[in-house]
């Protein structure tokens, strides 16, 4: 039945297991270990878990393991494996899938620490990197050849929102029998498309929209059940970056309202966009329902919807832009998107602020560039303060 249900039902009721109580609301299972009833079911469980039965609360339990089913059920996928934090969910992912003489393709607009992990981590381990411009297929051609492991990208970039033809490189990397990983947290699991565009695997920080209240960390991992239960849960529950049961439960009973506060933030953010573009102290606009974003139209084959994010330049550079965010009454000054609370931030100074200057120049990452988060209050509300501070900037 559940395989019918349209998203929002997913949402509520998708991956529900009950105790023998009974209970309404999912219940918090705060335990790290579980007993067994003779030591032969312990041996039996050691060798086979089943479905139902845990062993730990670092390989899994049934509060997490609700979670895991809800959100892989709600993106489009068979499985899924929670973890600590976003990051942790893009660490695991990648370093359970490769060693040392790999090759990587990615696009070289992404997140500072997800560049990190590629630069830093996985290049130090041996493995090969190479970074090209998302939005060009022709690179993607060029790059992903025969011996390429696996391609890693953002669907929608943070915090320029660049959007690749996700399909276009989907197949291209399946040509040569490499895997794909998006990073779908600007996407949001509302209107994630990876699945449907051929991604082997989606990441999604779920401290983002899942929680979306600025309360606690989280990531997932989905994909197969295949790539989830063999090298992604082996990987992530020996190194310990799984998700603690008291975030899966807090995740739970945001996925209620997630489709609700979605799509209200992400109407707010289009008619805020639409806004900006009118006002004369801001430069460029993108955001992907734009026509004027440079990827609108393959962006539309994707999503019906651009997002919770906008990304805008305030002319005058980066003074400007800091009377600008001083200005501001309504809107909170912070490095994390997709909260309740509108959020602006500085990427040159803040999130981005390690990336070298030559990067930041490739990636549109200037002085005067601001993120901006739409939240849940009220978009005449919102509007009139940008337009107050703007004023001031």
């Amino acid at each position: 039945m559940s395989d019918n249900w349209k998203k929002r039902t997913q949402l509520v009721h998708g991956g529900i297991r009950r105790s023998q109580y009974g209970e309404v609301s999912e219940a918090i299972f705060l335990t790290q270990g579980f007993v067994y009833d003779t030591a032969e079911a312990a041996e039996a469980r050691f060798i086979e878990t089943g479905p139902d039965e845990f062993i730990y609360a670092r390989y899994g339990n049934p509060t997490v393991r609700m979670f895991e089913n809800r959100m892989a059920q709600v993106i489009g996928y068979e499985d899924g494996f929670a973890c600590a934090s976003g990051m942790a969910a893009v660490n695991g992912a990648l370093m359970a899938l490769l060693k040392g003489g790999d090759r990587v393709v990615a696009s070289r607009a992404l997140f500072g620490s997800c560049l990190y992990v590629l630069e830093q981590v996985l290049a130090r381990f041996g493995v090969e990197i190479t970074l090209v411009d998302g939005t060009d297929n022709a690179a993607w051609d060029a790059a992903i050849t025969e011996g390429t492991t696996l391609v890693f990208l953002e669907g929608i970039s943070n915090p320029t929102l660049e959007v690749v033809d996700l399909r276009h490189v989907c197949e291209r990397a399946h040509a040569v029998g490499a895997l794909v990983v998006v990073d779908d947290a600007m996407a949001t699991p509302v209107f994630a498309y990876s699945k449907q565009c051929g991604a082997d695997l989606c990441v999604v920080s779920t401290t983002k929209h899942v929680d979306g209240q600025g309360r606690m960390l989280g990531g997932i991992i989905c994909g197969s059940q295949e790539l989830i239960r063999g090298p992604i849960e082996t990987y992530v529950k020996h190194t310990g970056g799984a998700m603690n049961p008291f975030a899966a439960w807090t995740h739970l009973k945001s996925l209620d309202t997630l489709d609700l506060r979605v799509r209200a933030q992400a109407a707010g953010a289009l008619q805020i966009a639409e806004w900006l573009e009118t006002h004369p102290k801001v430069g460029k606009v993108r955001y992907p329902q734009l026509p004027s974003h440079p990827q609108h139209a393959v962006a539309m084959t994707q999503s019906p919807s651009g997002g919770t994010v906008i990304a805008f330049d305030v002319k005058g550079g980066k003074e400007a832009c800091f009377r600008f965010f001083n200005a501001l009454e309504l809107f909170t000054i912070s490095n994390n998107f997709a909260d309740a609370k509108s959020i602006v931030t500085h990427p040159a100074t803040t999130t981005h602020q390690r990336l070298p200057q030559d990067q930041k120049d490739v990636l549109g990452i200037g002085p005067g560039l601001v993120r901006l988060s739409v939240g849940l209050e009220d978009v005449t509300d919102l509007i009139a303060d940008l337009e107050q501070a703007l004023d001031q900037a």
